[in-house]
């Protein structure tokens, strides 16, 4: 339960969203700790103040989170800024459409991408490129809390830049 943490950054470290202990990442990779932004979006206090963290970056940009992590923050932050937003799935729907994305993208549309946890940024250039295959262009991504495992570099290199609300350090 979030108690006295009135920022942001409070209301997370109540919610104790680093939790330690042995995992393994969506990389793959093993880690000694876990950042289980779930945790927070799954609280409408903390999942409006994670949106209104984030909305000053989106600018006229649509949105666009991966299920299932970034669903709830792209809802938000779409609610926060008035801006539209997609969905894109991990893999393509084995039925109706069939599609990776779901919500209108026009070509030549500028996107922001949201996501909880950045630690690669593997799971953003996948959605860039469902995106960019739609015709979108994406040049800025932003994160509830980066890992610093190379997604910033990783995203530069695809031209895109990581804006985190956070870094991993700053929440334990």
């Amino acid at each position: 339960m979030v108690e006295g943490g009135s920022t942001l950054k409070g209301m997370l470290m109540d919610l104790e969203v680093v939790q330690k202990g042995e995992f393994v990442l969506t990389s793959g990779r093993k880690s000694d700790y876990f950042v289980d932004i779930k945790r927070a979006s799954t609280n409408p206090r903390v999942l409006k103040e994670i949106a209104k963290e984030i909305a000053p970056h989106v600018g006229t940009r649509k949105i666009a989170g991966m299920a299932l992590g970034a669903v709830p923050i792209a809802v938000a932050v779409s609610l926060e800024t008035g801006m539209p937003y997609v969905i894109v799935r991990k893999e393509a729907k084995g039925h109706g459409t069939k599609g990776l994305v779901e919500g209108e993208i026009e070509q030549g549309e500028e996107f922001v991408i949201v996501e909880d946890v950045a630690t690669t940024g593997g799971s953003t250039l996948k959605v860039a490129e469902a995106l960019e295959q739609k015709g979108a262009v994406v040049t800025k991504a932003i994160v509830v809390v980066d890992r610093e495992e190379g997604a910033v570099e990783l995203l530069s290199n695809n031209g895109m830049e990581l804006i985190s609300i956070f870094k991993a350090k700053d929440l334990t």
